[in-house]
């Protein structure tokens, strides 16, 4: 399903000028129901600055000069809100193709991969829960895989800043060193060929990861941490929501960039 191509979003980007060919397909995850957040539409579609929430991962990656078309996964029974109300409240450059979520996160993916056209040779996932990604944290993971062939991946990762404790019967049994521990964030970025096969193998082991990266890991893979934005929160509570609020206003008015700029005329932000 391939109907959609739009305008260039007028809101400034920081990323310069397209120098290479678009090698990389970004895989947007919107097929969770968000129980922990406590809203029936769902934490991708409640608006956020006047957009529905995921349409600000999009827009990062549709900016993203590595990125040339655009897989989102979503429930049969969002598919048509995506489509009617989702896409056009957002003016995107390249293609999107609607792929079917599966029963679990690691299932959507696999959906999402599948559908992702045979040119690309590299897959950026994300969770479309993460609307505060930048262009700059998608093109940042894209070059540190492609410039060096040894790696299985790279991921968005943060420094872990608060005091780790291990925890049995709720009683503190060891602290950890700190310095050893990163956050995992999205995007993931991997050679398609390389995370289909890592999928494919955990479905036939019946494994379940935590992330896309640990498929990797488990195959013997080396996958880089690249540093980015401690700001790239993922919205799981309806606290998240508050402080995602916050920092895009904060953002908005940063770039100089109101709604105005990113909202096409006549596009619904409902």
């Amino acid at each position: 399903m391939r109907e959609w191509g739009a305008a260039t979003c007028t809101c400034p980007t920081r990323v310069g000028e397209q120098t290479r060919e678009a090698d990389t397909c970004a895989v947007i995850v919107a097929g969770g129901v968000g129980l922990r957040f406590g809203d029936p539409r769902g934490k991708q579609y409640v608006a956020l600055c006047g957009m529905p929430l995921m349409c600000w991962s999009l827009l990062a990656f549709d900016r993203a000069p590595s990125i040339g078309h655009i897989v989102i996964v979503c429930s049969d029974e969002r598919r048509g809100e995506v489509r009617d109300a989702v896409l056009p409240a957002v003016s995107l450059r390249h293609q999107v193709t609607l792929a079917p979520a599966g029963a679990t996160r690691q299932d959507s993916v696999y959906s999402g991969l599948q559908a992702v056209p045979a040119e690309y040779e590299m897959v950026a996932i994300h969770d479309a829960a993460r609307p505060l990604v930048t262009t700059e944290d998608v093109e940042a993971c894209i070059a540190a895989l492609r410039n060096d062939p040894s790696l299985g991946g790279a991921i968005c990762a943060a420094r872990t800043t608060d005091t780790l404790k291990l925890v049995e019967d709720q009683t503190i049994v060891a602290t950890p060193d700190r310095s050893y521990y990163w956050n995992a964030l999205t995007p993931q970025v991997f050679k398609t060929a390389t995370i289909r096969a890592a999928h494919r193998a955990a479905r036939w082991d019946a494994y379940q990861g935590t992330d896309d990266a640990s498929l990797i890991e488990r195959r013997g893979g080396r996958v880089l941490c690249v540093e980015t934005s401690r700001a790239n929160i993922k919205v799981t509570v309806p606290e998240d929501y508050v402080i995602a609020q916050a920092l895009m206003e904060r953002r908005l008015m940063s770039e100089g960039c109101g709604l105005d700029d990113v909202v096409p005329q006549g596009g619904d932000a409902e």
